[in-house]
């Protein structure tokens, strides 16, 4: 197949210039922040407990995750990916709209600017993780499609009737993984989510829907590598492994833990349905706040 050449600058305004990759982070931010609004305001969803934070408080934790992301990523990518930079080209680090982002510690940021905000705010930071995660595969889905705008992370050679010839990559036709990742990271992660929020009522076990996210990430992120191209600066890792992998393991454990210790925790008696859009109870009043979380 043909690979589209699509411009990846949108519009050009001299030196001013639009781009697909910076729209992506721009909608994932607004439609992220509209879909966690929507579900900290469905009280159909906090059978047991009242949502973990108001919808004002939302408004300002997008301000602290959009750090974190920003942030994390562009630091993970350095440290993960082009540690050389710290010592032949500091500067370069700085220059985020050179690209470089990586999607762990893009990770590593939210979850600490997270921690930070629910400490702040005296809220329970693992039922504030669940909210946050439940929207996360919009953002996989649109980056990922900007990442394909771009032809950039394309996969290996395949002999596969959809394979592609990426500008810069060779003569060879090659896994289109970007799609992929945009379809498994984005959309069937969205849907599996949304069962869980939703339909199993997840939202109400504390740090279940935050593991259900990291395990699946994981997971579909391990099974991918097997067909992206790693980058060619990387070192080559024993057993085929290849960075992402290894990045991703740690998630899948700590996700298979969180789901098991929430899946395990009772939960307190439902509340009346008129009550679930109240604003998260203080410390000490037996509504799942983070001064009554188990030991």
């Amino acid at each position: 197949m043909t690979f589209p050449n699509i411009d990846p600058v949108l519009v050009q305004i001299g030196p001013f210039a639009i781009r697909w990759y910076a729209l992506a982070y721009v909608a994932t931010i607004l439609l992220g922040w509209r879909y966690t609004v929507s579900n900290i305001r469905n009280a159909k969803l906090w059978i047991h407990r009242p949502p973990p934070a108001t919808p004002e408080q939302i408004d300002d934790l997008i301000l602290w995750l959009t750090l974190g992301v920003i942030v994390g990523g562009r630091l993970g990518h350095v440290l993960f990916y082009t540690p050389t930079l710290i010592w032949t080209d500091p500067i370069e680090i700085l220059k985020i709209w050179h690209g470089g982002m990586s999607f762990h510690g893009g990770a590593l940021g939210v979850l600490v600017a997270g921690l930070a905000f629910a400490r702040a705010n005296k809220l329970d930071a693992l039922r504030l993780g669940d909210v946050i995660v439940a929207a996360e595969p919009i953002g996989g889905f649109l980056v990922r499609i900007a990442n394909f705008i771009n032809g950039e992370l394309w996969g290996r050679p395949t002999t596969a009737p959809w394979g592609m010839v990426f500008p810069g990559a060779g003569p060879l036709p090659r896994h289109p993984s970007q799609l992929y990742e945009a379809a498994l990271e984005g959309v069937v992660l969205f849907l599996v989510l949304r069962w869980a929020t939703h339909r199993r009522m997840w939202l109400n076990r504390r740090g279940v829907v935050m593991g259900l996210f990291l395990a699946g990430y994981g997971l579909i992120r391990i099974s991918l590598e097997n067909v992206r191209e790693p980058d060619s600066y990387m070192p080559h890792f024993p057993l085929g492994l290849t960075m992402g992998m290894m990045l991703s393991v740690p998630m899948v454990l700590v996700g298979i833990l969180l789901m098991w210790r929430g899946l395990r925790e009772p939960l307190p008696p439902p509340i009346a349905l008129e009550d679930a859009h109240l604003a998260p109870p203080p410390p000490g009043s037996g509504g799942g706040g983070a001064a009554d979380e188990p030991a």
